[in-house]
């Protein structure tokens, strides 16, 4: 059988034809031992058929396409034109080898050639690279490598350009860097306490907060000339007339030891460099929270932005977020709790990185766990939202917040919650609604106007909860559905059968339409019916009696 090589190479496809198989056997290691010589390999592989690419677009289409694993109609057209035809319901006769196995599935799909892709098909291509520009004829080495570099530039290019998670990277870098600064601030701060607390050491006790702490110092700079003029700069700076006065009263009987000028200088420095980067860290969280917003706004509006940006961050994107299952998301970030558990067979931790969340500090110690997980099932859906939606919307993450909140009421209060099924259609109401009121001249649509029958007094046009002992109706009522032919036939069967009862009922003594249901006999009553008319077993054998006798006489 004969054996054809498909190779994609930067110039165009190119099919070689491997005709001295029978020679080496299929063996791969001897494969590999004639490929670096030319002469050796040249005899076994020759060249069928070459097509260069039209252009540099046209050769980043068809690598984008190979790396997908797609057929595309160039390629396809290639394989048909220069490979043997093969007969309808005869086998073919040749097989093609590719590097790919996805492309060799889609071409025995789409065009019926049987293709082949191991070990020995690999030695076999790698000696077509390494020979490619011995092949083809007026091909210089230098253009192949050029053609190469432009290729591998322009794909890297459209693949960081065309990539979905790209935006993603942004959240990751800035929650990585917040992280960073706040340890970096909080380190720096205390470095501040501790270098002008041998200068005024009273100080620390007053003034509590690192940033407030590291303004009064840039303030003051020397204690010994600090004096009731600059009260009303420091109760600026505090918001407290009480504690700038505090300062001043200390600074007079300071038992600090007086600091060099230069010394002054390095402190003050260092204080403003702490500010610096306190301001830095507001201004790069509320570019966190604006490209939360923009990302995952469900996400962010249910679990917050620092802890949604962590899930994120941890998962490394928010398709990988979306593609784990709550159970997966509920423990993200306590990986090595969960393997020790495992390993020591303990209990495995009930959180993660969710743990964070305010809902979790809310529950109570034995609640904490079940509000975990079921926190995880609510971010597991608002980061799919979030992943797949095409609308940026945050309804369906306050919605889920609402499912939250009650859950923490259930769990505290035993208020019955509302089900997930009513509030996600109410949810649906409001973005279908918001999304026709921005196109001029559509009406705002009600997705669950299907129900038939009318809505009770305690449901709100927007789906919202109703009152507590009332239950919602659901939009697919049974009871709301058109009789079917078969249920009329039980329910004539039923009337039936219940005439039948009454009738035996009231032959036995028993008033049904009092007690409204049908007593229990232990002995089951036989009975006869002819006609219209039902007799028991008893009076039958009396009639038959009395009629024996009659006719005795």
């Amino acid at each position: 059988m004969a054996l054809y090589l498909l190779f994609e190479s930067a110039s165009g496809f190119s099919l070689f034809l491997a005709h001295g198989i029978d020679e080496i056997g299929q063996n791969t290691e001897a494969v590999r031992n004639s490929v670096l010589d030319l002469t050796r390999f040249g005899k076994v592989v020759k060249l069928a058929a070459f097509q260069p690419f039209s252009s540099a677009l046209d050769a980043l289409n068809q690598c984008n396409a190979v790396s997908e694993g797609l057929l595309t109609d160039e390629l396809r057209n290639f394989l048909e034109l220069n490979l043997p035809k093969v007969k309808e319901g005869k086998k073919a006769k040749f097989s093609l080898g590719v590097a790919e196995p996805k492309v060799g599935s889609q071409i025995s799909e789409m065009s019926k050639i049987p293709c082949q892709s191991n070990e020995f098909v690999l030695e076999l291509l790698r000696g077509v690279r390494l020979h490619f520009d011995r092949f083809i004829k007026d091909l210089k080495p230098s253009d192949l490598e050029k053609a190469q570099l432009g290729l591998g530039h322009s794909y890297s290019r459209a693949k960081v350009k065309f990539n979905v998670n790209r935006v993603d990277n942004m959240v990751i870098q800035a929650i990585f860097l917040l992280d960073t600064l706040d340890k970096d601030i909080n380190s720096f701060s205390m470095r501040v306490r501790e270098w002008y607390s041998w200068h005024f050491p009273e100080l620390v006790k007053i003034v509590n907060d690192n940033y407030l702490y590291a303004k009064v110092t840039k303030f003051v700079e020397n204690k010994s000339e600090l004096a009731e003029d600059k009260i009303p700069g420091l109760a600026d700076i505090l918001g407290d007339e009480d504690k700038a006065k505090e300062i001043v009263e200390a600074a007079k009987a300071s038992m600090g030891q007086d600091l060099s000028p230069i010394d002054l200088i390095n402190v003050q420095l260092f204080a403003q460099r702490v500010l610096d980067l306190s301001e830095y860290r507001k201004k790069l969280y509320e570019y966190l929270v604006t490209k939360m917003n923009d990302i995952a706004p469900n996400l962010a509006s249910l679990i917050g932005e620092v802890v949604g940006a962590r899930l994120i961050s941890h998962a490394g994107s928010l398709t990988n977020l979306a593609k784990c299952p709550s159970s997966t998301l509920q423990i993200l970030g306590a990986e090595k709790a969960l393997f020790r558990a495992l390993k020591t067979r303990g209990n495995t931790p009930k959180y993660g990185l969710i743990f964070h969340s305010s809902f979790i500090g809310r529950a109570s110690a034995r609640n904490k766990g079940r509000l975990a997980r079921y926190l995880a099932n609510k971010c597991s859906i608002a980061s799919r939202i979030d992943c797949f939606s095409e609308m940026n919307t945050t309804v369906f993450g306050v919605k889920l917040r609402e499912q939250v909140e009650e859950r923490l009421d259930f769990y505290d209060k035993g208020i019955a919650p509302r089900k997930n099924l009513d509030v996600m259609k109410a949810a649906i109401d409001i973005v279908v609604n918001e999304d026709a009121q921005d196109k001029e001249g559509v009406e705002p649509m009600d997705v669950s106007k299907k129900s038939k029958k009318k809505k009770t007094k305690g449901e709100t046009l927007d789906g919202e909860p109703m009152v507590e002992d009332k239950p919602t109706e659901a939009i697919g009522d049974v009871s709301a559905e058109p009789e079917t032919e078969k249920k009329k036939k039980e329910k004539r069967k039923l009337e039936q059968e219940q005439k039948v009862s009454e009738k035996v009922n009231a032959v036995n003594g028993f008033d049904s339409e009092q007690n409204g249901t049908v007593k229990k006999k232990k002995k089951k009553v036989e009975a006869v019916v002819d006609g219209d008319d039902l007799q028991t077993a008893s009076e039958v054998k009396k009639k038959k009696k009395k009629k024996r006798s009659e006719d005795d006489e």
